[in-house]
């Protein structure tokens, strides 16, 4: 039987180490994880993408899209609105599918997609992120997105919670980078991350709906969420598109 194992490591680069053998979990608590998550629960089809070179073809395809995003905290010209989980789930034209950009997430996202299953978490579905991919996955690497290459507490936050849970469920930490995550953040309180970069970031551009948005809305989905062929899905809705490994 194969050992059951978790890695953590951060910045989008860092998910190419991991794209044999792994389960990836992309995390960008703040903020394009929670967005694309927000995004495909409350109906809307969801599109990450890595650039705007790869934004505007794929808008000629989709029938009415929405561009989403941000680059270097500043929204690229011709786009609809920011990453906004707050500003986006809050339209009512959730049959416009949004395709997505953001300076660090959507890149990483777009790296993991390369390994055998690709999911999204955020603090809205930390849990149940945690419980599928023990269910289906011997070998999981949870990466955070960061920002301005470093890494970001909420980010930290959101996979300590994963590893530790993941612990529980019998995996092993494969490194000192994860296990000295997992001992950081185990007594901390969630709030601990609140007065990080990304935070600061958000209060100072008058964005803090987005962070009232993500405080309130903490372990409340029940659902998991897997890239495939491009898209965001609800994993319990398609089960059939993730595979296990051994």
């Amino acid at each position: 039987m194969t050992e059951r194992k978790v890695v953590y490591d951060f910045l989008p680069e860092s998910a190419r180490l991991y794209q044999d053998g792994y389960a990836i979990v992309v995390v960008d608590v703040i903020r394009a994880t929670t967005t694309a998550i927000s995004c495909v629960a409350a109906g809307r089809r969801c599109f990450p993408v890595p650039s705007i070179e790869a934004a505007l073809p794929l808008a000629a395809k989709l029938h009415h899209p929405l561009l989403v995003g941000e680059l270097g905290g500043n929204m690229p010209y011709g786009f609809d609105l920011s990453n906004s989980p707050a500003r986006l789930t809050a339209r009512p034209d959730v049959t416009r599918p949004a395709i997505l950009l953001s300076s660090s997430g959507t890149r990483c996202i777009a790296e993991a997609s390369e390994a055998r299953a690709c999911y999204l978490a955020c603090l809205r579905n930390w849990t149940a992120t945690a419980r599928f991919v023990a269910s289906r996955h011997a070998r999981v690497a949870l990466i955070g997105a960061g920002s301005r290459g470093e890494r970001r507490e909420e980010d930290d936050v959101c996979c300590a919670l994963i590893a530790n849970l993941l612990t529980e469920h019998g995996y092993a930490c494969e490194d000192k980078q994860t296990s000295e995550l997992v001992e950081r953040w185990r007594d901390e309180p969630r709030e601990a991350w609140f007065q990080s970069k990304s935070v600061e970031y958000l209060r100072k551009s008058n964005q803090t709906d987005d962070l009232d948005f993500i405080k309130a809305h903490v372990d409340d989905l029940s659902a998991a969420f897997v890239m495939k062929h491009g898209e965001v899905t609800l994993v319990s809705e398609n089960p059939a598109f993730v595979e296990e490994t051994e």
